[in-house]
């Protein structure tokens, strides 16, 4: 007989379906049905914020790099 369709998918860090209800369930509790919208709407801004500085960073640093290298010689003989 084939079992396999009984087993339960393990999710992230070996987290059940159950454990992860409980979790959320909790965070309900804590912070309130209010609360995490606005939660998550700062995560998402900081998130961006993250990215756009990071993208700035690496910008920076490509024009820092091509101000260093030294001009090409061109090979005209």
């Amino acid at each position: 007989m084939n079992t396999q369709w009984l087993q339960v998918p393990v999710l992230i860090f070996g987290i059940g379906p159950t454990e992860l209800i409980l979790i959320i369930l909790v965070i309900v509790l804590l912070f309130g049905s209010r609360k995490i919208p606005e939660i998550a709407r700062g995560l998402g801004r900081s998130l961006s914020e993250f990215k756009k500085g990071k993208r700035e960073g690496e910008d920076e640093a490509g024009k820092d790099d091509k101000k260093d290298q030294p001009p090409a010689a061109s090979d005209s003989k």
